[in-house]
């Protein structure tokens, strides 16, 4: 079975007033899923594909999604995701690590933008599986995860958390 993100989000006790980044949004799967469960806060889904940015516009304005604000941005580059500093109290990374080429430029632009405490939640594929998913040399272990994240000062807070059966999940906390 795929990730259920509802599932995976509520076991991340999210408040409903956060504010939440998505990096990498894509489809908006996860970014959805979280802004039910912030009806008094607000998502941000940022995506560099500015087809996907105007799409996922369409859609959470038909659907009178009016706390999920999809946003262009370069989550590789400080500064990039155009919002403001310590101004998130989580973070979101899903299935976005494997593509990208500067992935410690990501983790700076977490940290940049979380308050202090703040909270990054790391999703992604556990291995490769036949052509679904990254290709083998692209997936980041859950392993190479927890590195990149404990090296820009995050500390794991739960590495246990319901990713499905093909993906891995980490919460951790801005120290």
């Amino acid at each position: 079975m795929f990730m259920d993100p509802g599932a995976l989000l509520s076991a991340c006790h999210i408040n409903s007033s956060e504010s939440i980044a998505d990096f990498g949004a894509g489809s908006g799967f996860v970014a959805r899923a979280a802004a039910k469960l912030v009806p008094q806060g607000n998502v941000f889904a940022i995506e560099i594909n500015r087809d996907i940015v105007a799409r996922l516009t369409r859609e959470a304005a038909d659907a009178h999604t009016k706390n999920l604000h999809p946003l262009w941005g370069d989550i590789e580059v400080s500064g990039g995701t155009k919002l403001g500093e310590a101004s998130m109290d989580m973070v979101i990374i899903s299935n976005t690590l494997f593509h990208l080429e500067d992935k410690d430029g990501c983790f700076k632009e977490a940290v940049r933008v979380l308050k202090p405490g703040g909270r990054l939640l790391v999703v992604d594929w556990s291995e490769s599986f036949g052509g679904m998913g990254p290709r083998p040399q692209a997936v980041v272990t859950k392993e190479m995860a927890v590195a990149l994240a404990t090296r820009y000062g995050f500390q794991v807070q739960n590495d246990t958390l319901p990713a499905g059966e093909h993906h891995y999940a980490i919460l951790f906390r801005k120290v």
